[in-house]
């Protein structure tokens, strides 16, 4: 698997984006028992040395109520019949909380398929992801899903794309007063969300297309990654030369130039992908604390573009986080800084960790990465994943038999739950 050559991706037989695939080509099946394996390993978080930094993360955030997005689940829950439910709801621990994928076929989907679903229960459903997501968020969000339909159009590959194949996911029960999560799986977008107390965690979360412009047709104007692409450019256009030679770790990401460990046919450059929850990644790039206010503003609008993936009420813990840690966050880059050209960067700080990919084509015939095709990744290292380390706290505040509540808790009925009241 170290090019996209001998990994054979343009030469596989159509592979289902919906019925499960059960007989993968031989270099898709090995990719698969890789990943199986690093699923099984027990979840710690990414960290840079392989012990993941502990405390970065408050329970106590302030941040903005959660009701809307229960409300949301509610009403989803509402549209379905018993044997849907039984298909959408699984425990918060769950090994499917961790099984997400980005690539096309169906080899780990799970949940419910929202397009088995009828108008109004697919609407209800995607409710979830519009209250929880910025507007922005939101939109890109379909229009990376409507894009996926277009390419299905343009490859005449119907069953390998399409706009409604995308799997949905509850874990745990949605309450307003214990932790659950909601997961979208499916091509180019796989969103990771955990709810608990007054907090929204949306890591990890992963969103690409192919194509990423349409200037033609019914999507003629739709375009993503316009402002993730924008903030890296500014960031490293903005460094002086000394800061460059820090920054710049390559200055082409054409095949020719990289190797075999930065062409993966899957991740291309990211280090931090599907299946990478407990991935090593050491610390590369310009620091923080070596750039000028500017730059710095700068360093922090790349973060905000990708943590205003989610609601605005809930994206301010999550930028206090990231300016507690602004000194020793870094910037990397690899590839062109004009204004056409492909490239890679990586934002990473203790408490998050972005990366932005631009690849070769799948569905379409460029052996060279190219702007029309973009993996980006949104990570909360060292347990913030998940809510793993938030999770952690709250259960040794607040047990869940009813026994005990934190003090700070507001009045308000005992576990109430988009499928009954507890213990029911």
């Amino acid at each position: 698997m170290s090019d996209w050559k001998s990994f054979g991706l343009r030469s596989m037989p159509p592979l289902s984006a919906r019925t499960p695939v059960r007989a993968l080509p031989p270099m898709l099946d090995a990719l698969a028992a890789s990943c199986r394996s690093l699923a099984g390993e027990a979840l710690r978080g990414i960290s840079i040395d392989g012990q993941p930094r502990r405390g970065l993360f408050r329970l106590d955030g302030a941040g903005a109520s959660t009701a809307p997005i229960f409300e949301a689940a509610q009403r989803f829950v509402d549209q379905l019949d018993p044997a849907q439910r039984a298909r959408l709801v699984f425990p918060l621990d769950a090994d499917e909380r961790r099984y997400w994928f980005n690539i096309h076929p169906n080899v780990f989907r799970h949940g419910l398929l929202l397009e088995d679903l009828s108008p109004a229960q697919r609407q209800a459903g995607l409710g979830i992801l519009e209250t929880t997501l910025s507007g922005r968020g939101f939109r890109q969000a379909r229009d990376i899903m409507r894009l996926n339909g277009l390419l299905g159009e343009l490859t005449g590959s119907a069953d390998e794309y399409g706009e409604w194949p995308y799997w949905i996911s509850l874990f745990g029960e949605p309450s307003l007063d214990a932790p659950w999560a909601w997961q979208i799986d499916g091509h180019h977008l796989n969103l990771n969300c955990t709810v608990l107390d007054d907090q929204v965690v949306m890591a990890p979360s992963f969103m690409g297309s192919e194509p990423c412009q349409v200037t033609d047709g019914p999507l003629r104007g739709t375009q993503v990654f316009g402002e993730e692409e924008r903030a890296g450019l500014d960031l490293v256009r903005a460094l002086d030369d000394t800061q460059l030679a820090a920054a710049v770790l390559r200055d082409s990401i054409h095949p020719d130039d990289l190797p075999s460990e930065l062409k993966h046919p899957v991740d291309g450059r990211m280090v931090a992908g599907a299946f990478k929850d407990n991935a090593v990644v050491g610390h590369e790039g310009l620091r923080g604390d070596a750039m000028t206010d500017g730059q710095r503003r700068l360093l922090r609008s790349i973060v905000a573009t990708y943590v205003g993936w989610a609601d605005d009420s809930h994206t301010g813990v999550r930028m206090r986080e990231v300016d507690a840690h602004l000194d020793e966050t870094h910037f990397a880059w690899m590839g062109a800084r004009r204004d056409e050209g492909p490239f890679y960067y990586r934002v990473h700080s203790p408490v998050v960790l972005i990366e932005f990919d631009h690849h070769p084509g799948v569905a379409f015939d460029n052996l060279v990465p190219s702007r029309h095709h973009v993996h980006s990744i949104l990570r909360a290292p060292n347990g913030g994943d998940y809510g793993v380390d938030l999770l952690a706290q709250h259960y040794e505040r607040f047990d869940h038999g009813g026994q005990r509540r934190r003090a700070s808790a507001p009045p308000g009925p005992e576990r109430r739950t988009v499928l009954g009241e507890a213990g029911q």
